[in-house]
């Protein structure tokens, strides 16, 4: 059975938990994804954690609503949606894109609504200070596009060789990229919760010093991982993964 944030559009869902948790982690997934890639967290984390993966605009069951381009409007409108459920002690898990989404969404909770996350787990990008996008692709024409895109590896090919799934499919990825290529870091004092920062050891996209920067925003511990595997190392090394995440928040 799944909660609605919104049963009418069907914002965002998460698994009904068997029992009361502890802490609950609000997952946000990576540039062209949905919350689907986080619903099979829940069957590997200790129960006493809710695992709620949010459903951005433009996706899966949002498909039909227009994805945003710019990180300041989206992280309002995410606010606004999950603000009935920060009844309980909460932390932000994001990879990639979704990393950067819980980074500005966690000051702006702490600026707007006076609460903090519990944690924050930052996978797969460097830290918000850090200018690493040097060419930046959202802006090319769409055979080009295609070609970076598939360089990432991580859109099934199916999906980018099929015209009509790739025609539905670019403007979301077109979208999620100008995001996080067009964002401009603004200087906040540093997070009072825990930073930890993840990766994979063969990503060649974010190094480790990328990660290792984002020891500059917490006031808190910080903790780095780094794991087997690319860019996606989160999908082959989930069990590890959540061994991680359950040791940082029980």
């Amino acid at each position: 059975m799944s909660l609605l944030i919104d049963r009418a559009e069907r914002r965002a869902t998460y698994p009904q938990p068997w029992v009361q948790p502890r802490v609950r982690l609000f997952c946000f997934p990576y540039s062209g994804a949905g919350a689907s890639i986080y619903y099979t967290w829940r069957e590997g984390l200790p129960k006493q954690i809710d695992v709620f993966p949010v459903q951005l605009p433009g996706r899966e069951n949002r498909i039909k609503e227009r994805p945003y381009t710019a990180i300041a409007p989206l992280v309002e409108r995410v606010a606004e949606e999950i603000r009935p459920y920060l009844d309980m002690p909460f932390a932000l898990f994001g990879h990639s894109m979704g990393a950067l989404l819980s980074f500005e969404l966690a000051r702006y909770l702490r600026r707007e609504m006076g609460v903090i996350p519990e944690h924050l787990f930052a996978s797969g990008h460097a830290a918000p200070q850090i200018a690493h996008y040097d060419r930046p692709i959202h802006n090319l024409p769409d055979n080009q596009f295609t070609s970076k895109i598939k360089e990432m590896n991580g859109t099934p090919e199916a999906v980018l060789s099929h015209p009509e799934l790739r025609s539905l499919f670019l403007p979301l990825l077109r979208a999620d990229f100008t995001l996080c290529e067009v964002y401009e870091y603004r200087h906040e004092a540093a997070l009072e919760c825990p930073i930890t920062a993840l990766g994979g050891l063969a990503d060649p996209f974010i190094s480790r010093s990328d990660l290792e920067a984002w020891q500059q925003q917490t006031r808190s511990y910080f903790t780095l991982r780094m794991f087997p595997g690319d860019h996606f190392y989160l999908h082959e090394q989930r069990p590890l993964l959540l061994r991680v995440l359950a040791r940082g928040l029980l």
